[in-house]
């Protein structure tokens, strides 16, 4: 299970699990990645939640 995050400087892979994890970056600073982990590790259980849902899991 993992989400993509793109923003204008650039986009990331994370996994989400065994745990939550860098998988690829490409251009975003060590900056907005500790922020993107920030919000996927608050909003964890409904990202999940989202990710079945979609991909009827």
């Amino acid at each position: 299970m993992h989400v993509h995050v793109m923003t204008a400087d650039g986009e990331a892979k994370l996994w989400l699990e065994p745990d939550i994890s860098l998988a690829k970056n490409h251009g975003l600073s060590t900056t907005d990645l500790t922020k993107i982990e920030h919000v996927i590790r608050t909003r964890e259980n409904e990202i999940k939640t989202r990710w079945k849902k979609h991909f009827k899991s």
